[in-house]
């Protein structure tokens, strides 16, 4: 992995340039160079930089490939990347492009097939610019392994985000990896646009044959990763990490394993380290261990926080025992670590894979948006010990193939990763490691339970405690309907520190609407009031598809106008509004979150009960359900009965299934209280009806004082 960056249009550009190198200095420190329109100036350090133009492309390298110094030119065309092109060798002499490494090889890829079909013959992680004549191309991997920043103010991008903000930038977005952007200099204009991701297969070949062909396609993901130097091998215990280093050990890799943990003598020993000692034993390959005490983790965060860029609690804790292990081997000399990254997704290893109701499905959604979750904590936390990390389990081939093996064989008798399990087994693993069920990094380590009790400590919950090493996550809009899961949605990212920016809402006259909660709409803007938060409203007509133009368009507004970088639903199991929503936001460049997705929807109920929400029905379409629920606040009783429906008639207890519709009167960010002044019942027969509220109040809570 290497460091890239580019400023546009600046009269000082190199200062600017110097400083976004430093920034990101440990991405590599191989060398460094910069590149104006007419020349490139190669050195050993940053200072040294001299080339000076209003526009300049600028790379810090780490060699894994040969000793290629970047920028490269070739012809009236230049090239910064930041990438590990697996097949570069076959491209290379397919084309006979006489090219020193795989970075080399892509200009002159590119000059003879164009840029998108160049892109299309690559097999590796990417983030690249191309810049010819008067255009800037930016693109990375469809995964989006390797990240790549961008501002369309003052045009620049980066490899990490804080490189553009420590240049004072403007707006700062995230390349999408399905996204190509190509910007005129000239003009000053851009255009994005998309290009396809994987698809679902479909594999009737027999268990064993489908066991056999995923066994090639593993050694094969694994074996054109290993470099020409010692490798090491983030290493948990757990399958997915056993099974490479089984691999590894059967290829006769030179290798070395990395674990971390936290030492406490209140806390049981790491089951992390645990086990990866005993399965380390078992493969016999080396393990090399960090630990540290509950007194050293404040000043890791103070490091690691910043560094991710994010202070949810989940990424923090996987983040810490990840930069710990990397430190290790960085004092090793590892300048490339493996990781086990991917598995669970493309071999359904989350509980929520339980609970899908097409597990591939929803193999391909987690996949999607691995980029926001876990890939640039990753690429950060490893790069910032100047060490490259790759992924076996998200090579293409791979997952083209694990998109079409049977759910069956994916998921068995609630045994998640069934056939990469059944396979490690046949590899010479042993049966208790192979099963081991999944621990989550931030668990197995014992760092959740360290920074829990530093938060105790100051009295503070766990993302309050981490709000202090780094203030605010992401800037999200938040799809509101009026009803109790758009509004918890809401609180749950709040309380993960992320900057909710506005609401957005759709007002449909279709009353049967798919897509949209229509009772009593318009209070959502009295309950943004109430929020204190801006509103997005766009009317549409309702008609099935072409009420998804209103949402984008109003989607497109809330990016322009409060620069979001992300769209919040309240999504439990629909995956009819989850994958719509998904569709326009990759279309926008956008992120999604979906923070209940397959929650357990009498959990969510009782949730909303614990958290103080006033939530009344003020619809209903359901055998078991009358008037006398409209209007009713939903409380322990009403659940109770819920639960009842749920075994005797298949009732969903959240009304995800149109059983009852929702509108909230209060919750934990309410500043002020809504309250039903005149309302009336609709019945249209025994079992289908609506609330009806013709007037609301607003009372704030610190005071007797009503407003219309």
């Amino acid at each position: 992995m290497c460091g890239i960056i580019g400023i546009f249009g600046e009269e000082n550009a190199l200062n600017l340039i110097k400083k976004g190198l430093k920034i990101i200095a440990n991405r590599g420190k191989d060398g460094f160079g910069v590149a104006n329109e007419r020349e490139i100036d190669y050195k050993n350090t940053i200072d040294e930089l001299s080339l000076s133009s209003k526009n300049l492309i600028a790379h810090n390298l780490h060699a894994i490939v040969n000793h290629v110094l970047q920028p490269i030119s070739y012809g009236d065309s230049k090239l910064v990347a930041n990438c590990e092109i697996y097949n570069w060798k076959e491209l290379n002499l397919k084309h006979n492009l006489n090219a020193r490494n795989d970075a080399e090889m892509l200009i002159r890829l590119i000059e003879l097939l164009g840029f998108d079909n160049a892109l299309k013959e690559i097999d590796g992680p990417y983030a690249i610019a191309y810049w010819k004549l008067n255009k800037v191309y930016l693109a990375r991997d469809l995964i989006g392994i390797k990240p790549l920043w961008f501002t369309l103010d003052n045009f620049s991008f980066a490899s990490e985000r804080k490189a553009l903000i420590g240049l004072n930038r403007g707006f700062i977005q995230e390349l999408h990896p399905r996204k190509i952007l190509e910007y005129d200099l000239e003009k000053k204009s851009h255009r994005v646009y998309q290009r396809p991701f994987f698809r679902i297969g479909k594999n009737i070949l027999s268990y064993s044959r489908i066991k056999k062909n995923l066994e090639g396609l593993l050694v094969s993901a694994i074996a054109k990763r290993i470099p020409d130097q010692k490798l090491g091998l983030l290493f948990s215990g757990g399958i997915d990490s056993s099974i490479i280093a089984l691999i590894l050990k059967k290829l006769g890799v030179d290798f070395e394993c990395y674990s971390a943990g936290l030492e406490d003598e209140l806390l049981k020993y790491p089951e992390d380290l645990a086990y990866a000692k005993k399965a380390s034993k078992l493969i016999g390959c080396k393990l090399n261990i960090n630990t540290i005490s509950r007194k050293e983790v404040p000043e890791y965060l103070k490091k690691i926080v910043p560094l991710i860029e994010d202070n949810n609690v989940v990424k923090v804790g996987v983040a810490i025992p990840f930069f710990l292990a990397s430190e290790k081997a960085a004092q090793y000399g590892i300048k490339v670590l493996f990781s086990g990254l991917g598995s669970e997704e493309i071999f359904a290893g989350y509980d929520r894979h339980k609970r899908a109701l097409d597990i591939n499905k929803e193999c391909l959604q987690g996949l999607k948006i691995m980029y926001e979750r876990d890939l640039y904590r990753d690429d950060v936390v490893t790069m910032a010990n100047t060490i490259e990390l790759r992924l076996p389990f998200l090579d293409n081939a791979l997952i083209e193939f694990a998109l079409g093996i049977p759910a069956k064989y994916k998921i068995n008798k609630n045994t998640t990763k069934f056939i990469l399990r059944d396979l490690a087994k046949d590899l010479g693993l042993s049966r208790d490691i192979a099963e081991r069920p999944k621990k989550a990094a931030q668990y197995g380590s014992n760092f959740d339970k360290a920074i829990t009790k530093l938060a105790k400590s100051e009295k503070k919950k766990k993302s309050e405690y981490l709000a202090k090493f780094y203030p605010k996550n992401f800037k999200l809009g938040v799809l509101f309907s009026s009803g109790k899961d758009s509004n918890l949605a809401l609180e749950i990212m709040h309380n993960q520190n992320y900057d909710i920016r506005c609401l957005i809402t759709i007002d449909s006259k279709n009353k049967s609407s798919y897509m949209y909660h229509t009772p009593n709409i318009w209070v959502a803007e009295k309950q943004a009031e109430a929020l204190g938060l801006p509103i997005i409203v766009k009317k549409t007509h309702g008609n099935k598809e072409e009420e998804l133009y209103e949402l984008k368009e109003a989607i497109r507004e809330a990016k322009e106008v409060y620069e979001i970088e992300g769209i919040v639903t309240g999504a439990l199991y629909s995956r009819y509004q989850r994958d719509r929503v998904q569709r326009i936001a990759d279309e926008l460049g956008l992120k999604t979150f979906n923070p209940l997705w397959h929650i357990n929807q009498v959990e969510e109920l009782k949730e909303l009960i614990r958290k103080g929400y006033e939530v009344i029905i003020v619809s209903i379409g359901a055998d078991g359900l009358n008037k006398d629920f409209l209007g009713k606040k939903i409380d322990e009783k009403t659940i109770a009965y819920f639960e009842k429906l749920e075994k005797k008639l298949g009732f969903n207890p959240a009304g995800e299934g149109g059983e009852y519709e929702s509108l909230v009167l209060d919750g934990p960010l309410y500043k002020q209280k809504l309250f039903v002044d005149d309302a009336e019942a609709v019945i249209e027969n025994e079992n289908t009806g609506f609330y009806i509220v013709n007037k609301i109040l607003l009372k704030d809570k610190n005071s007797e004082n009503n407003v219309a």
